[in-house]
């Protein structure tokens, strides 16, 4: 009796260990997973995929106040009357296009914290938006910037492969009708774009953006290098502006909250 109980005693004691073991290892290989996933090439010339800019968690502006560059008088004149409803010189009532679901615009529906999704064929790579349900034709077919475009919200934009992991991507043909961020800093009709998508491996694209605007600006706008991670699996919903919903918003949310500080 005494060795039939030590034998079911060391076989609940193994199964126990092995219980363990295995508890241990399911985490341990989906780390592992994860990291290698992480750390895959990324494919060359292809940055297809739902994204998400990894931001503040708030909106953005094209480039920090502190780094935006003097304006010039016609800039100035335009940016002292505006009433931003967002960030530093919020105030209530503000006149923010977007508090009035007019398109938020081109770049600065770049920086906010919605997903976006790169859609490829040979001859153009479409980008769409999740807010607004907006989307961005982006040429690769060699063309040139047309000399003299209709001015459009999100303008007229064409790509080409640098290497066999950046994207450059050339802008023009902008309406004036938008801002740079929530602060209110205007643009012309004049502003070009150039942006950089470095995609350095599977799962992450590095972007650069670079505003040349000489009627609204002294220098080039240069934005901080930032980052955009790869979300698989997410589908990209359904997020127009509704203006009965964005003046809720307003009235019970944002105006109360002009003014007060930060906690």
């Amino acid at each position: 009796m005494k060795t039939q109980s030590r034998r079911v005693t060391l076989i609940l004691r193994f199964a126990v260990m092995l219980v363990f073991a295995c508890a241990i290892s399911a985490p341990v290989g989906a780390q592992e997973k994860s990291a290698k996933d992480a750390a895959a090439p990324a494919p060359k010339r292809d940055i297809s995929g739902v994204w998400l800019y990894q931001g503040s968690g708030g909106a953005e502006s094209t480039a920090p106040e502190k780094d935006m560059p003097p304006m010039t008088p016609w800039a100035q004149a335009r940016f002292d009357p505006e009433r931003p409803g967002y960030g530093s010189r919020a105030v209530a009532g503000g006149n923010d296009p977007i508090l009035q679901c007019d398109p938020a615009g081109f770049p600065r529906i770049m920086f906010f914290p919605t997903p976006f999704e790169f859609v490829q064929s040979p001859a153009k790579i479409i980008q769409f938006f999740e807010r607004e349900h907006e989307w961005r034709p982006i040429w690769i077919d060699g063309r040139s910037l047309p000399k003299d475009p209709d001015p459009t919200w999100y303008g007229y934009a064409i790509g080409h492969w640098e290497g066999d992991y950046t994207l450059v991507v050339e802008s023009a043909g902008f309406n004036d009708k938008t801002w740079l961020g929530a602060t209110g800093y205007p643009h012309s009709e004049d502003m070009r774009v150039t942006e950089r998508y470095q995609r350095v491996d599977r799962n992450t694209i590095l972007y650069n953006i670079r505003v040349d605007d000489p009627k609204a600006y002294t220098k080039p706008i240069i934005g901080p290098e930032r980052m955009m991670k790869l979300r698989p699996g997410v589908e990209i919903g359904e997020l127009p502006c509704v203006w009965s919903e964005e003046n809720s918003f307003t009235k019970r949310i944002r105006e109360p909250a002009v003014g007060k500080p930060n906690r």
